[in-house]
């Protein structure tokens, strides 16, 4: 086990506390929510704010729709080698209405997938620095 702090690999979009929460923006004048964060103009049709407040996403969905990736991605993402194919997750967030895609934890397959699966977030390293750990937000299934 490494001495090197924790970093998060993309800064900004999520905590890093022992309970993560993806980090989001909510419109000011609808109250649409928003990953990653918006800052410019609401993407609501029907709102023409331009006033977002920072706030901590549910932690916690469920499974929307589910694949797997069988490629290697291009930089700057930074893949295992030899790489291995990995699971994505399509998972509704209750509280906001949304569905955030995201990569799921390490050895959980498809095939260990169900739509309507209860799912939360936490964070897996992606790879070590020499100053730093780096980590990322992943779905994991919720132990039932």
């Amino acid at each position: 086990m490494s001495d090197k702090p924790r970093a998060a690999a993309i800064e900004g979009w999520h905590t890093l506390g022992d309970k993560p929460h993806l980090i989001g923006t909510r419109c000011c004048g609808c109250g649409t929510y928003f990953f990653p964060k918006q800052s410019h103009y609401c993407k609501n049709p029907d709102c023409d704010s331009t006033e977002f407040e920072e706030v901590e996403l549910s932690r916690t969905g469920t499974v929307w729709s589910y694949t797997n990736a069988c490629y290697k991605p291009p930089a700057p993402f930074v893949a295992a080698e030899p790489f291995e194919p990995y699971t994505i997750a399509a998972v509704q967030l209750k509280k906001e209405q949304m569905t955030v895609l995201g990569q799921v934890v390490e050895g959980v397959t498809p095939e260990d997938l169900k739509v309507g699966m209860a799912m939360e977030l936490v964070l897996e390293t992606l790879h070590e620095t020499e100053d730093d750990i780096k980590v990322t937000w992943k779905w994991k299934p919720v132990a039932a």
